[in-house]
């Protein structure tokens, strides 16, 4: 089964297209060059790049904290010189977590373009489960970043996550105690209608324009979703039954699963009929199938039945055409729902999880994305040399 994407999300920039950058980046010539910098470090990830040979190297160091009472660990990744902003980077739902070698290498790349990057160690997201208490873990992390000047000079910071992650991160932006205080969300592959994500990776439909496509989904999503609810579900032997089926299919994608299917409860019966729904028509009324508790975590995080008015931080979009795992039509919703003067929406084809090979208009699109981030900094490095 293929893992997460977190990072490795940007083409390699060939000299030529960064000279064409520089021709064309008029508005500010030298945050248009850094942002082709950073986006091809970006991709080099560990590998030599200008970057890496004209920035000092930033310090990574554990960072344990606390908010009223409550305590969290993570890493902090702090530049050389000083920081201009502060980033919470969310990392995603995986087993390696923080520790994920790309979100390493990505906030290391952010952090040489002069943003302190705290990353949270997050249990449930090492655990493959994207829940509603994440919001208030992400909101006490936020907190604790602004909390030190140094580390968000002039109170500017902002969040950046992937894909489910998104969901939980635009929430907490959107907490009383922080929102005023969020100038940004940076936000690849997000969603913004929960169900109608939740009907794609089972079927592979989504809507654009009132339309029905189709997209062949990735296997990744659809076991996650398994995981991450395994302990709502009230019989002990369901889950096993479905832990056997998860390993299966890390084995075979196409692996049978009826013997599994023949033990399970009703209540286990009603989540494999979601997960092997391939009818687009019986989305809705198998969610409503779903344990109680499902139903409420699935509304707990869907973002098309909150009022995004409550966002005061700038969002940045970032979506692949043709990505496998949340269809890009949930960015344009989302985008949408937020107000073209608060959104800025960059779609790109050949994104698609960590695989792609995208042509030059998308790697415009892509540079502009990086470049309407480094100019949350609100200072162009230029004139701190």
């Amino acid at each position: 089964m293929s893992r997460p994407r977190f990072v490795h999300i940007f083409p390699c920039l060939p000299l030529a297209w960064l000279l064409l950058v520089l021709l064309l980046a008029a508005c500010a010539p030298q945050r248009g060059y850094e942002a082709a910098l950073v986006l091809a470090d970006i991709a080099a990830r560990d590998k030599p790049s200008r970057l890496k040979e004209t920035t000092p190297t930033p310090i990574r160091r554990p960072l344990h904290f606390s908010v009223e009472g409550r305590s969290y660990q993570g890493d902090l990744y702090q530049p050389v010189p000083g920081s201009l902003a502060a980033i919470l980077l969310v990392p995603g739902a995986a087993e390696t977590g923080k520790d994920d070698p790309r979100l390493v290498a990505f906030a290391r790349s952010l952090a040489r373009a002069r943003f302190t990057v705290l990353v949270p160690d997050l249990q449930s997201l090492r655990e493959l489960k994207v829940n509603p208490g994440n919001v208030g873990e992400l909101t006490d992390a936020f907190s604790a970043l602004i909390s030190r000047p140094d580390y968000a000079p002039g109170g500017r910071a902002g969040m950046l996550a992937f894909s489910y992650a998104a969901g939980p991160a635009l929430l907490a932006a959107m907490e009383p105690s922080i929102r005023e205080r969020v100038h940004f969300v940076f936000a690849v592959g997000g969603y913004h209608d929960l169900p109608g994500v939740l009907g794609f990776f089972t079927t592979g439909y989504f809507r654009e324009n009132g339309r029905l496509r189709h997209l062949e989904p990735n296997e990744y999503g659809k076991w996650v979703f398994v995981l991450s609810n395994l302990h709502r579900l009230s019989e002990p032997a369901d889950r096993r039954s479905f832990e056997a089926m998860v390993e299966r299919k890390q084995v075979d994608l196409a692996a049978d699963l009826s013997d599994l299917a023949a033990d399970l409860s009703p209540e286990g019966e009603r989540l494999y009929a979601f997960i092997t729904n391939r009818d687009p028509a019986r989305v809705a009324e198998l969610i409503g199938g779903l344990p109680s508790s499902i139903q409420e975590d699935i509304e707990a995080l869907d973002l098309a039945g909150k009022d995004l008015s409550e966002l005061r931080a700038r969002l940045i979009l970032v979506h692949g055409y043709d990505d496998p795992i949340i269809p890009y039509t949930e960015s344009i919703a989302l985008a949408s729902a937020v107000g073209k003067e608060q959104a800025s929406l960059f779609l790109a084809e050949g994104l698609a999880h960590v695989d792609l090979q995208p042509g030059l208009v998308s790697r415009w699109r892509l540079w502009r994305a990086i470049d309407a981030l480094l100019a949350e900094r609100g200072t162009d490095p230029a004139l701190l040399h």
